[in-house]
């Protein structure tokens, strides 16, 4: 567990008590970004996430793996008194607390926020949940597909009218909300820095699904009139989408005036710069299928790969559709460290991904594996004054797990 942490944060204690992945994508990015993050699992089964399978490397969840790398891990039964005075001691020394119980539940165990406060006024106490801690939806559940659907981003997801609803592939309001967590989190450290006071940083999937509609919620604001799906389409510029080529689908930003004649230009399309359709934005947009199937006849004539040469020859913003494998071995990607390797005592050398935000003066990284079920329960107790006695006293009676890798 005792290892060298590097980043902004390091000498920031965490103590996670998240499951899933909203609650863990905030302690992961805290983490990377130099935090020392233990994680507090329930003794029984732990995290809902090393459920998650297939697939599995060793055994352990690749998702639960990707989730809670780099993180220190205590297995504990929070019913027992004697787990909650373990976690009690954990508090004693922790700056930031991470929770996404049901309402009430961290109350009932007398974790709540105020009776926290009040024992640690300088405690940052993080709550993640389905709707926020306030509000008529407070009590409910709250899951990503669930979220995406009453934040908007369901009716703006896909190819067009008359189409059964989509969300995003990727679970973006469970993300996002660990995203903004953490933005809180630091906000509300800089905040402690200043005046030495914690406070409640609270946020939600639901939140965090709305926060992604900007584009369309400026336009239903202004018209009253709420925007509907347009596959890979841009709600406010043309032409800014997917187009097929000869042998696949390249993207295209050219999103504006300059970028629209350029692209032109290495279409050999001039002549639609005369067309008074196309001739300015809100002309193209309103005329956006007459003009994706003009500039499709164009893209068919030639290969993905020829016609990204050309569009970056001509200063055209474009990539090519990769699927994640591809994602993985690209160049850019490799050359950010967005894959890296960790060792993993069952499993050799794996793979994750990295830390998508650098720093020139304390560089941050994957400082880990996740843990096994309890595997640092040992030593995160001795760090934190209980005798080798009691440890075995309290693995003998169930109250803690230990999990020897």
């Amino acid at each position: 567990m005792t290892q060298t942490r590097s980043g902004p944060l390091a000498g920031l204690k965490v103590i996670e008590l998240a499951h899933i992945m909203a609650g863990p994508v905030c302690g992961m990015m805290l983490g990377d970004m130099g935090a020392e993050v233990i994680k507090v699992e329930k003794s029984e089964g732990g995290d809902d996430t090393r459920r998650m399978v297939p697939p599995a490397i060793a055994g352990e969840s690749a998702a639960y793996m990707m989730m809670n790398r780099g993180k220190s891990g205590l297995a504990l039964d929070l019913k027992a008194p004697e787990g909650r005075a373990v976690l009690r001691r954990l508090l004693a020394g922790a700056d930031v607390l991470i929770e996404n119980y049901r309402a009430g539940t961290m109350e009932k165990l007398g974790f709540g926020y105020e009776a926290l406060r009040a024992e640690h006024p300088g405690l940052i106490y993080c709550s993640l949940s389905g709707f926020g801690r306030t509000g008529p939806y407070a009590d409910r559940a709250g899951f990503d597909l669930v979220a995406q659907g009453m934040s908007g981003l369901m009716s703006i997801t896909g190819e067009g009218p008359g189409r059964p609803p989509v969300k995003s592939g990727a679970p973006v309001t469970d993300i996002t909300a660990g995203i903004l967590a953490a933005m809180g989190v630091l906000a509300a450290y800089t905040h402690r820095l200043r005046t030495g006071e914690g406070q409640r940083v609270d946020t939600s999937l639901f939140e965090a699904g709305i926060v992604q509609t900007y584009w369309q919620s400026a336009i239903a604001l202004a018209t009253g009139v709420a925007p509907g799906p347009m596959g890979s389409a841009h709600p406010l510029n043309a032409p800014y989408e997917a187009f097929q080529t000869a042998d696949g689908w390249i993207t295209v930003g050219a999103a504006n005036q300059t970028n629209w004649l350029r692209l032109l230009g290495v279409l050999g399309a001039e002549a639609l710069a005369d067309d008074p359709r196309f001739a300015q934005n809100r002309g193209r947009m309103e005329h956006r299928a007459a003009l994706g199937a003009a500039l499709t006849q164009y893209f068919r004539t030639a290969t993905s790969a020829e016609w990204l040469d050309r569009l970056e020859a001509g200063g055209v913003p474009a990539g090519p559709v990769l699927d994640v494998a591809q994602m993985h071995a690209d160049p850019q990607t490799l050359a950010r460290d967005m894959v890296v390797e960790v060792e993993h005592g069952r499993a050799g050398r794996i793979r994750t991904l990295g830390t998508p935000v650098k720093f020139s003066g304390t560089p941050g990284r994957v400082h880990g594996p996740a843990p096994l079920l309890g595997e640092h329960s040992r030593a995160i107790l001795a760090a934190h004054g209980y005798a080798p006695a009691e440890i075995d006293d309290l693995i003998a009676r169930g109250v803690v797990r230990e999990t020897v890798a």
